[in-house]
């Protein structure tokens, strides 16, 4: 007989690495190499056509996923973004027209909707998914601060100072706090199946905050290399995005990469099975 691990989220303790923070501009090359990706792309089943929802990034607009929407809808999903322009931070009518937007996508096409966020994005996510749950599908995040503990956010200096300049003046925490997101600060888990892509050199999300802990028939973290910026440019996070939105609705199964993404993948992380919730031991 055999079970599956506990999901648990990464053991990093504090902020990204200094080194790391400062090799951000490695998603410039990340960007350049995205064409070298096209055998890992093709691999890739095609998808059932239901429709996913795309969210940016904390001080980015939806122009910044067009890489990840180009090649969703080229894999036949009904791909669609947010359409509320740049992403200034977690905001209260932010998150309210999301809902709306997941209700509308939901009623128009009779099918349950996948959501997909980078960085903040993925918290918008996380919250959406909750408040239209029966509409929700999957969610996915791309390294998203979706565990934060009682000491805060744990991102470099000047990116919560950038928050606090442009979101709110007590930062991060303070909308945290708010009553709306009480689930994520108490860790409590969507019952629908939710992908937590992290790096290990992100340079502005610690991998323990973007790491869940959860039930492995419905959550999983899932290790992938390179920078923050750099994740909706990533062949390989491309790759897994297709991969988990394929899983079929009803027979959704933790992430196992096969030919080429896992030998790719074997290269190019260290992944411990402790922090995999695919991985199974004997009982």
């Amino acid at each position: 007989m055999h079970r599956r691990r506990p999901v648990v989220r990464h053991t990093h303790v504090g902020s990204p690495s200094t080194l790391s923070s400062l090799m951000e501009a490695r998603a410039l090359l990340e960007m350049a190499l995205l064409p070298t990706s096209l055998p890992l792309l093709m691999e890739v089943p095609r998808g059932d056509g239901h429709p996913v929802l795309l969210l940016p990034g904390f001080m980015a607009g939806e122009s910044t996923l067009i890489a990840l929407k180009l090649f969703l809808q080229n894999k036949g999903y009904d791909v669609h973004t947010w359409g509320l322009g740049r992403n200034v931070g977690f905001r209260t009518k932010h998150a309210n027209a999301l809902q709306q937007k997941i209700r509308y996508l939901h009623h128009i096409t009779g099918r349950k909707v996948s959501l997909v966020g980078w960085s903040l994005g993925g918290v918008f996510s996380i919250h959406g998914a909750e408040s239209a749950l029966e509409c929700v599908r999957s969610v996915i995040t791309l390294g998203s601060p979706v565990s934060v503990d009682t000491a805060g956010n744990q991102s470099p200096p000047t990116v919560r100072a950038l928050y606090r300049l442009v979101a709110h003046r007590l930062g991060a925490s303070a909308h945290m706090m708010q009553p709306r997101v009480k689930s994520m600060r108490e860790h409590r888990r969507l019952a629908i199946p939710t992908s937590c892509l992290y790096s290990l050199s992100d340079g502005v999300v610690p991998p323990q905050e973007a790491t869940i802990d959860g039930d492995p028939a419905l959550h999983e973290n899932i290790q992938v290399p390179g920078s923050h910026v750099g994740l909706v440019f990533n062949g390989i996070v491309l790759s897994i995005v297709a991969d988990r939105l394929a899983q079929p609705e009803n027979d959704w199964k933790p992430f196992e990469p096969k030919g080429l993404l896992r030998r790719v993948l074997s290269i190019t992380t260290c992944r411990r099975r402790s922090g995999q919730s695919s991985a199974a031991i004997a009982s």
